[in-house]
């Protein structure tokens, strides 16, 4: 077996790794779900090994365009054994076997991805532990998961070897990306010895070819305008183009950034978030289900003018019983209409920011093990490895939007 030394430990995992997947990766999926179903999260390690392993293995016969031992004229090359790989992870120490191709044109993505969001998350723990900001529990679980004793030279090399490469992910040229969506959310970091709150910024497009993709990642302590600016300017400087629609809640200051940097771009005001703030302004309880009702139909409605004529209607029936409501429907739910302009097939998906939804959960499940970041580069860098996984997995999933060149 090619990469070990016969009668190594590492050939024999391998061996009885070979004879748990029984040839078929898809064997080794089962053993992950049995070795779950028998013991627990003590055996998540284990189970996470499994699973690793099987998703190289698929990956590497996607690469060759062959299963092993398979003829076939798509085959792009042929196996050549695997390697032992030792990989530190949360849930303990993985034991994995890497495969390999002869001419060593494969690397598996599956492995990859996996790794730069581990080690951000590393180096935010060691770089509290670093500035002395953390308790000792930090240090021992820094110690752990980094499986050195860590000293600010360690961490200054690992932060620059990972912020390369995600600093060329944020720099990429964009292209044409008729749908915008655009979020905002809020992390805790150090700055001079406060706490402060510091803006993280997203961008997720649809392309044209209808698969989603993340455009960019900011965090930054400026004031909201001026960090929307910048951001939005950065994205044009990258080549975003064709833009047709922005998508957003009525985040402070970006309003005014959007107008000056894409003056021409019409803008959807996110209508769940719409129906959110309605709630508030509802004076009692028992007219919430018929507001939140109205404010659907007029969603819903079948075209702007009919959408308008519905508004009309509600502002005209609260301005008596809840003259506060009445007033801030009319001055805001025009700006959740203007998807009616688009084709009607893709109001579903343009409709709220909620495609936003599964990074914004994982940020913050990730970032609620740092808490506080120790700096802002700190949190961009676990921020943008999150970002960078899951856009790299929309690019290969099933298309979002399906367009009709000649309809938008």
């Amino acid at each position: 077996m090619a990469g070990l030394d016969h009668g190594s430990a590492a050939e024999a995992a391998i061996e009885q790794l070979r004879h748990q997947l029984g040839a078929s990766p898809e064997g080794l999926f089962g053993q992950a779900l049995h070795t779950l179903t028998e013991g627990g999260l003590e055996n998540l390690a284990e189970a996470m090994k499994l699973v690793l392993n099987a998703a190289m293995l698929l990956e590497r016969q996607r690469h060759l365009g062959a299963a092993p031992y398979q003829r076939s004229p798509e085959r792009q090359g042929h196996a050549n054994g695997f390697k032992p790989k030792t990989l530190l992870t949360r849930a303990g120490e993985l034991q994995l076997s890497v495969p390999q191709v002869r001419d060593s044109s494969f690397y598996p993505n599956a492995l990859e991805r996996g790794i730069r969001s581990e080690k951000a998350l590393r180096l935010a723990l060691a770089e509290m532990y670093v500035q002395g900001v953390s308790t000792r529990k930090v240090a021992a679980i820094t110690e752990q998961l980094c499986g050195f004793e860590v000293t600010s030279t360690q961490v200054s090399r690992a932060a620059a070897e990972l912020d390369g490469v995600l600093l060329s992910w944020r720099e990429r040229a964009l292209d044409c990306c008729p749908y915008v969506f655009l979020d905002a959310r809020y992390e805790k970091l150090r700055e001079g010895g406060v706490v402060r709150d510091a803006a993280v910024l997203i961008a997720l497009g649809v392309d044209a070819s209808g698969h989603r993709q993340v455009l960019g990642v900011s965090m930054a302590l400026s004031e909201q305008e001026v960090h929307w600016r910048e951001f939005l300017k950065s994205l044009q400087a990258r080549g975003l183009t064709g833009v047709e629609l922005f998508i957003s809640d009525d985040h402070c200051g970006l309003k005014a950034a959007r107008k000056a940097v894409f003056p021409s771009v019409p803008w959807q005001r996110c209508q769940f978030h719409l129906q959110q703030n309605a709630s508030s302004y509802v004076p009692k309880q028992e007219m919430k289900a018929q507001v939140a009702a109205d404010i659907r139909a007029i969603f819903q409605a079948s075209g702007y003018g009919a959408a308008m004529g519905l508004l009309q209607k509600a502002v005209e029936r609260y301005e008596k019983s809840a003259p506060k409501l009445a007033r801030w429907m009319e001055e805001n739910l025009e700006e959740g209409l203007t998807i009616l302009e688009f084709p009607e097939a893709h109001h579903k998906f343009i409709r709220t920011t909620n495609v936003l939804e599964r990074l914004n959960k994982e940020i913050k499940r990730r970032t609620r093990v740092v808490g506080v970041f120790p700096n802002e580069a700190a949190g961009l860098r676990l921020a943008t490895a999150i970002a960078m996984e899951i856009s790299e997995d929309w690019q290969t999933s099933r298309v979002y939007i399906t367009f009709d060149n000649n309809k938008l």
